[in-house]
């Protein structure tokens, strides 16, 4: 194994900056929209896209030290985090939403935490509901009987994450007007519209119903900030049903994509940013002339079922 480093970068080797491809495609050249595909799925194999960005300022703070996150049964985040404890050599704990899942056989991204040497620690949906609460937190940290862990937050949001996705914002200054997200838990979200340079836009798809996510973004720039940043907005019209869920629709739009272009589209939260920006634009929200560039965020490896979450 590696040798445990402050400086997750020099021993995973990501791929940085992720390529830029044009895609033509005659849903948004017919308006006279130019797409293009952020790539951040290639950033790692074990930790694409925004879990790359998020996670290595975490991991540079927790310096070899116990890692402690959350997430439902299907988490990517959980598995990422996981994947980088095996890689570079510390231990991961990961609290799964759910206690009964306990004495249930592991489903295949749970079977991946553990099999990177991930303890699982499921707890009850009503605690981990609760788990940003001081006193909830605390008896979790005990159940878990770790010391000096390192506490990230359920997909990996935080001041320190919001910081490491501002870098993807600035991958992008003078290469597009518009960059466009799906959003699960926001610090993806809140550092790519603190990155982009004056004059471009950041659009913003909630995966998650709720109308929550403006204020989780707001919150965040202002912990990693010190106040709002960029130009952006939140399109909350293509959740679909919510987290990990999809519609007939939405799955015959997937497959159509990869038809067109031979790109498998992850379904949690590739296919509705896709969607939602064919959408966008056959609706007019973009001038003729207008660059967006879609961020893919991860690669469709079929460990998230729809209803997950």
């Amino acid at each position: 194994m590696p040798p445990r480093t402050s400086e997750p970068a020099a021993a995973l080797r990501p791929l940085l900056p992720s390529p830029l491809q044009p895609l033509e495609d005659d849903r948004f050249s017919r308006y006279g929209v130019r797409l293009l595909l952020k790539r951040d799925d290639l950033i790692h194999p074990d930790l694409p896209g925004n879990k790359w960005r998020k996670l290595a300022p975490n991991l540079r703070a927790a310096a070899g030290r116990p890692v402690l996150t959350f997430g439902g049964a299907y988490s990517n985040h959980l598995r990422a985090t996981a994947a980088a404890g095996r890689l570079l050599d510390f231990r991961t704990i990961g609290v799964v939403r759910g206690d009964e899942l306990a004495t249930r056989p592991l489903n295949p991204s749970l079977t991946r935490c553990a099999a990177d040497g991930m303890r699982l620690l499921f707890v009850d949906r009503t605690t981990y509901r609760a788990k940003d609460d001081p006193e909830v937190l605390s008896r979790i940290l005990e159940q878990a009987a770790t010391d000096d862990v390192y506490v990230v937050p359920e997909g990996g949001s935080n001041a320190l994450a919001a910081t490491g996705c501002a870098e993807l914002g600035r991958e992008l200054r003078g290469l597009t007007d518009v960059a466009a997200v799906a959003c699960g838990t926001g610090g993806t979200f809140a550092g790519l519209a603190a990155g982009l340079d004056d004059g471009q836009r950041a659009v913003g798809f909630p995966v998650l119903r709720g109308g929550f996510l403006a204020g989780t973004v707001r919150t965040l720039q202002d912990e990693a900030f010190g106040g709002p940043v960029g130009d952006w907005f939140l399109d909350g019209r293509f959740h679909f049903g919510g987290y990990a869920r999809t519609t007939p629709e939405l799955d015959r739009f997937a497959a159509d994509f990869r038809a067109r272009h031979g790109l498998p589209v992850e379904g949690v939260y590739v296919a509705k940013l896709l969607y939602g920006l064919v959408e966008l634009t056959a609706e007019g929200a973009f001038a003729p002339g207008t660059t967006v560039a879609a961020v893919v965020t991860g690669h469709e490896d079929g460990s998230s079922p729809a209803g997950a979450g």
